[in-house]
């Protein structure tokens, strides 16, 4: 149903080059057949993200990280798309309030991770305090060595409060996000996202996955690894993410619990 243990690997980051990889690549799937097997394997993740919750035992953080245009906000729509979202705990992080400002860097993803029995999804992520902060000037590179420890220490406390994280880099070429980027200046329900950091943002594409490269080759560990999601095109870049989400949940080998009924067929017979 997933896509095999062999491509899903072959995503994995190679810390020596953690952008090195054509980001339109395709595995020789089909869009079509890619198309339809998302849809059957959706239909086994709300099976699975039910199980979760009803087990109210662990939780799954789905960490989604990458440029503009790249399709975090899609992975959710047509990942997640009908799933139970009384199971969900979707966050989108932006740039820090002035409250949050008053907190710990960390204060307000700490304050957002899953409950036992959620997905929790990041769209972005607190590696964002190490590039994002420095560029507009809310820590010091001084400060980035420091984050960096205080991040791993975070993550490594994952897994003791029963929260599995994936953490998926959606890796997009500037060829393609300049496509994207041309298509929501034309596109009315689109163009409201557009803000003049995203044209900065472009032009300083290469500078900028040079510094997550960075990122990614130093926060990749066996324990928390990081998936670089060929995503330029879309519809393998759902089913990829799927099919690694599919895997976790297999990790996890839920089934139903088992707990006793509350009442009996002749309590509920007995009833009026």
């Amino acid at each position: 149903m997933r896509l095999g243990n062999a491509v899903l690997d072959d995503c994995l980051c190679d810390p020596a080059a953690p952008l090195g990889r054509d980001p339109a690549r395709c595995f020789d799937l089909d869009k079509v057949q890619a198309q339809v097997q998302l849809a059957s394997l959706k239909d086994w993740l709300r099976v699975q993200q039910t199980m979760l919750w009803a087990n109210q035992r662990d939780a799954l953080l789905l960490v989604l990280q990458g440029p503009d245009c790249s399709g975090k906000n899609g992975v959710i729509r047509r990942v997640l798309a009908g799933l139970d979202p009384l199971g969900l705990a979707p966050h989108s992080f932006q740039a820090p309030s002035e409250e949050e400002r008053h907190h710990d860097f960390l204060w307000r993803y700490r304050t957002r991770l899953p409950a036992p029995g959620m997905l929790g999804i990041f769209n972005r992520s607190y590696y964002e305090t190490l590039v994002s902060d420095l560029r507009d000037g809310l820590c010091t590179p001084a400060d980035i060595p420091p984050r960096q420890a205080a991040i791993e220490a975070f993550e490594h406390q994952l897994p003791a409060s029963g929260i599995r994280p994936l953490k998926c880099y959606l890796q997009l070429s500037v060829d393609e996000q300049k496509k994207r980027l041309h298509r929501r200046l034309e596109q009315p329900e689109k163009r409201w996202k557009l803000t003049l950091g995203d044209l900065h943002d472009h032009r300083h594409f290469a500078e900028q996955q040079a510094q997550w490269a960075e990122v990614l080759c130093h926060s990749h560990s066996d324990a928390a690894p990081w998936y670089v999601i060929p995503a330029d095109h879309r519809w393998l870049r759902d089913l990829l993410a799927a099919s690694l989400l599919a895997r976790e949940f297999e990790r996890l080998a839920l089934e139903w619990p088992t707990r006793p009924a509350p009442f009996s067929h002749a309590d509920l017979d007995s009833t009026p």
